[in-house]
């Protein structure tokens, strides 16, 4: 855009500048992406000194509004966290949608049964947080997968809860250590919150344990982490990597490590942790999004009881508890007759679905990265061409861009809904977006 066409970017004060900008992103009049005036012009546009814009650009960085990207300027952040207006339909009609990185609906527990069940009666100030049943069944789970149970919290879903284990040990301005590739809605939240995220690059066996000790070399307070089902790649931490990351943390013992474990019994792979019983501070949150529904937007919490106390503590002088009839659904649904066997379905369905498009793929000579999870990671020289060339095919798949920070590119595909019969020509249209089209010269 031209600075004339930027002119609602107004104001005299730091806020009232930022307040243009927040203003004119929730509008989408700026999108993701777009560059703001530098410094310098808008300053002289507006009659204010360089410092004061220098401030509100700041602010906007410290809320994820923006981004700083060097020689680049600063631009929209790729998911500002504003609820914007108007903005397109990603996937055209009749196009197969595979962006969304959603459990099968097929493979939930029907709702009605469950909500027979739930206790009606009102739930009055005062009361527990987390309902007792949900705590029993909670600790069983996680217990059975290794993971040390001192305390439990309710959270509303595993970024709410990644969220406030943060606010809980960090504040702006401090790096937190990530994956990378990682989820953009963990990456959107950091920077919402100003913090900064500082890559911990990973292959199908986890984060890799030099990429962790320069992260942690580099100042990072907190190091959040899929150790299986990872999103996007499908790494699944194995015993030996666990063991290393151990040995490097072992030397930040100030380090608050977060582990989000958002695909729960269903990812495919046994549940891990990096947590020992000397582990000052950590946090495991467990989504029921993949297995019992996303619009429960309820996950379970554990960890060291100083962490635990401080979620349990903010959320008691703010939202107070997560609703008791959620927790209540949630018990119901994940107590159910026969969730034993739909659980085992559905990792099942999974497994074989993500093996079918990783197994065509390879049959092509193309890797991709599918250990546990929904996705399938596929490295490609050019995102933009390859993401193309498929929605004209009729497959629509994410360029790996938001989930990169200095990883090589790469596409990622859900495979959540995907036939298994659908798995080869999948393939055969991606090997065909990736290849060098030839150039035709004029006779």
């Amino acid at each position: 855009m031209s600075e004339l066409e930027l002119d609602f970017i107004a104001g005299a004060t730091a806020t009232e500048i930022a307040d243009s900008v927040e203003r004119a992103v929730r509008q989408a009049r700026l999108g993701p992406g777009d560059r703001l005036p530098t410094i310098r012009h808008l300053g002289l546009r507006l009659g204010v000194s360089p410092t004061t814009v220098a401030a509100a650009y700041g602010r906007l960085r410290a809320r994820g509004v923006v981004t700083a990207r060097g020689r680049g300027g600063t631009a929209v952040a790729d998911r500002p966290p504003l609820p914007v207006e108007g903005l397109p339909a990603f996937v055209p009609p009749g196009v197969r949608d595979l962006t969304h990185g959603r459990a099968d609906p097929a493979l939930l527990p029907p709702l009605d049964p469950a909500l027979a069940q739930v206790d009606r009666r009102h739930h009055l100030y005062g009361e527990d947080q987390v309902l007792p049943e949900l705590a029993a069944l909670a600790g069983a789970q996680l217990q059975a997968d290794g993971i040390p149970v001192a305390g439990l919290a309710v959270v509303g879903g595993a970024l709410d809860g990644v969220e406030r284990i943060l606010q809980a040990h960090l504040r702006p301005g401090d790096k937190v250590a990530v994956d990378d590739p990682g989820f953009p809605p963990a990456l959107d939240l950091l920077r919402a919150m100003g913090l900064r995220p500082e890559p911990v690059p990973l292959d199908d066996d986890g984060p890799l344990p030099d990429g962790l000790a320069g992260a942690l070399a580099a100042g990072s307070g907190a190091f959040v982490t899929t150790l299986r089902a990872q999103n996007p790649t499908g790494a699944v931490a194995s015993p030996a990597r666990l063991e290393e990351l151990r040995r490097v943390l072992g030397a930040h013992p100030e380090v608050v490590v977060v582990e989000d474990d958002h695909a729960g019994p269903v990812a495919g792979a046994p549940g891990v942790t990096l947590a020992t019983g000397d582990r000052p501070r950590w946090a495991y949150v467990r989504s029921v999004s993949k297995w019992l529904g996303p619009d429960l937007r309820l996950a379970v919490l554990t960890g060291d009881p100083g962490t635990v106390a401080r979620v349990q503590g903010r959320q008691l002088v703010g939202t107070g508890w997560v609703s008791h009839l959620l927790q209540g659904l949630a018990v119901a649904m994940w107590s159910a007759p026969g969730g034993t066997a739909l659980l085992e379905q559905g990792r099942e369905t999974y497994r074989r679905r993500r093996e079918a498009l990783a197994g065509a793929l390879a049959a092509r000579g193309i890797p991709a990265h599918a250990r546990s999870g929904m996705n399938v990671w596929v490295p490609v020289a050019e995102e933009g061409t390859v993401t193309r060339r498929l929605l004209e095919a009729g497959w629509a798949v994410l360029a790996g861009e938001r989930f990169r920070l200095r990883s090589p590119p790469a596409i990622r595909v859900t495979v959540s809904t995907l036939d298994v019969a659908e798995a080869d020509r999948l393939a055969g249209d991606i090997e065909a977006a990736m290849a060098p089209r030839r150039r035709t010269r004029l006779a």
